[in-house]
């Protein structure tokens, strides 16, 4: 489990095409205190780590997964969001995030609001009725809060801390964002589906 409070950027520093897609993430965590076999969201997707180096960790990304985010699209030296797995009394700041992401958003548009950004977002057509204003969705691993919703676009407000401290100052329209509804959102819905 994740709170979808980035604590780390890395750069994707190596990607080997094997029978999955192999990624070394470049990053400033401790990695004599990882594990393999540990969990870490990157760019908002749990991640079991099977590699570690000096400063970078490896992970495995499977065919599933290329498919249902925004992996795929990865480059060596782009920079990606990063969490490691929340550990019992660790501060739960954003929302409780699991790392498995539901499907792919795309960014429509972009405007300044002073200094924060405004960003609407299309979100699969199944997905959206699963989304709600002042509800919580996570954005390549980012727990925001939504503003506004109509349809299936919703739109989220960036602060500038967040620009500075996650990859979200890098963001354009155009960009595919993987996207995890709010848990609750979804049990609610099952609950309203089952009445």
């Amino acid at each position: 489990m994740f709170t979808g409070i980035v604590t780390d950027i890395g750069t994707v520093s190596a990607l080997e095409h094997r029978g999955d897609l192999r990624a070394r993430i470049a990053c400033t965590y401790d990695v004599t205190g990882i594990d393999i076999g540990a969990s870490i969201a990157s760019d908002g997707v749990c991640l079991t780590v099977v590699g570690l180096g000096t400063d970078w960790y490896e992970v495995d990304i499977s065919a599933e997964t290329l498919e249902k985010t925004n992996l795929g699209t990865w480059q060596v030296g782009q920079r990606v969001n990063l969490e490691r797995a929340l550990r019992v009394g660790d501060e739960l700041g954003g929302h409780i995030v699991s790392g498995h992401v539901d499907g792919v958003a795309d960014i429509v548009s972009m405007s300044d609001e002073g200094d924060s950004t405004r960003v609407h977002l299309r979100a699969p057509a199944e997905l959206a009725r699963f989304i709600a204003s002042k509800g919580s969705v996570a954005l390549n691993g980012t727990s925001l809060t939504v503003n506004d919703v109509q349809g299936d676009v919703f739109g989220i407000n960036f602060i500038p801390h967040t620009k500075d401290v996650t990859t979200w100052g890098d963001a354009g329209v155009g960009d595919l964002v993987n996207l995890e509804i709010d848990t609750l959102a979804r049990y609610v819905a099952r609950l309203a589906d089952a009445s």
